[in-house]
């Protein structure tokens, strides 16, 4: 969600003070973002469990990366030359999982701002072994404008973000003119903007953006929504959606110049 910088809030708990590393701060276990007026989130309240806690101490050091160490170089990073994906807002990470274990011929990056979500997925990864994946805990503009080098992404997913239903609130959307052109700059040519949501008056504002967003076409044709690609998993609460005759529109866009 998006709300004035001076509003954000975090009701994320302190580290244990007795251990070293990142769970020893409590700052660590804070989103990083630099000052702004609009943001496209809010900070909500949720405790993490202990073992999302010890994923931060046992997995941060491999799995987490930080807007202060600035751009990245994913082929070092990663130690190959791979397609590079991120997603942005990943929740609790099951489906971003779920498709680095499915493409291991990908390396992935995922930015949430909910540090549960963040320690949850590195638990995971640990326990499953998943090494062509990392994960910001940050502002997802900063982390683009700041450590994502030009004409390097294979693909940038956007999956259900917060819709701000109440019109007054729209502005407060993350897919505006302004951030489409800063996705657009960081993908290679022939990369992919995908987007996915619930709510089909942002999905018309999606698709009145891109359709005239300099430098991208509609992969499936103008003014079209796309079928689900294979590699999205099919979330739980799509799949509750679906029982209920929820609608969910896919948008894909790829970069052209």
């Amino acid at each position: 969600m998006d709300i004035n910088s001076d509003d954000v809030h975090d009701d994320s708990p302190d580290g244990p003070q007795e251990e070293s590393g990142l769970a020893a701060r409590s700052s660590d276990f804070r989103p990083e973002y630099r000052k702004k007026a609009i943001r496209s989130y809010v900070l909500r309240a949720g405790r993490m469990t202990e073992g999302q806690r010890n994923a931060f101490s046992s997995g941060w050091s491999f799995y987490g990366l930080r807007l202060d160490d600035g751009p990245i170089d994913a082929e070092n990073i990663f130690g190959r030359k791979a397609p590079l994906v991120i997603e942005i807002g990943f929740g609790m990470g099951d489906s971003l999982l779920q498709m680095a274990s499915a493409a291991p011929e990908q390396d992935f990056i995922g930015i949430e701002v909910h540090p549960p979500g963040v320690g949850r997925l590195i638990a995971s990864a640990e326990e499953q072994q998943i090494k062509n994946l990392r994960v910001y805990l940050a502002d997802a503009t900063d982390v683009l404008n700041e450590c994502i080098p030009a004409n390097s992404l294979h693909r940038l997913q956007l999956y259900f973000p917060d819709p701000w239903h109440k019109k007054k609130h729209n502005k407060r959307r993350i897919v505006q003119p302004q951030f489409v052109q800063l996705v657009r700059d960081k993908l290679e040519l022939g990369g992919v903007l995908h987007m996915a949501t619930d709510w089909q008056h942002y999905a018309e504002q999606m698709l009145e953006v891109l359709e005239v967003a300099p430098g991208f076409k509609n992969t499936v044709g103008q003014q079209q929504y796309s079928p689900r690609p294979d590699y999205r998993p099919l979330t739980k609460f799509e799949k509750r959606g679906e029982r209920l005759g929820h609608g969910v529109w896919d948008l894909l866009y790829q970069k052209r110049d």
